[in-house]
Order: structure tokens, then C-alpha cells, then sequence
């Protein structure tokens, strides 16, 4: 049997094409990060003004109890 030769050339562009397959994803990964902590803030102003609006809603049921109950007052006399 013959023993099969490594060609320098093609184990070379081989080795480039791994190479640049690492750096790629290492950059994937590096976005994938900065996506999550951005996605991670998102979900923090998302909640944030969820409860923002439910106190405006508490606010305002107050307010319109506190004047339904008041125009009722009136309404009677």
C-alpha cells in the first residue's frame, strides 16, 4: 500500500480556512454576547415601564372613583 503524501500547499489552505472559520467564530460569539446584554436591558425597561403603568392605572381609577363618588354626592342633592 501506498502511504498518502500531505501536500504543503493544500494543507495550508486548509489550515487558512480553519483559521478564519475560528476567527469568525470568535466574532459570532463576541456579538451573541452584546446581543444578550442588550436583549437583558430590553427586558429591564420593558418591566420598568410595566409597572409605570400599572401604578398610572391605580392613579387613575383612583381619581375617577374619588369624582364618580363625588358626582354622585351631588346628584342626590
Amino acid at each position: 500500500m501506498n502511504s498518502p503524501e500531505i501536500d504543503p500547499v493544500k494543507y495550508g489552505v486548509l489550515w487558512q480556512k480553519v483559521q478564519d472559520y475560528e476567527r469568525r467564530f470568535d466574532e459570532m460569539s463576541a456579538k451573541i454576547d452584546k446581543m444578550e446584554t442588550s436583549i437583558e436591558t430590553l427586558v429591564g425597561l420593558a418591566n420598568q415601564g410595566r409597572g409605570g403603568f400599572w401604578m398610572g392605572m391605580i392613579f387613575v381609577s383612583a381619581v375617577s372613583s374619588v369624582m364618580g363618588y363625588l358626582s354622585h354626592l351631588i346628584g342626590k342633592n
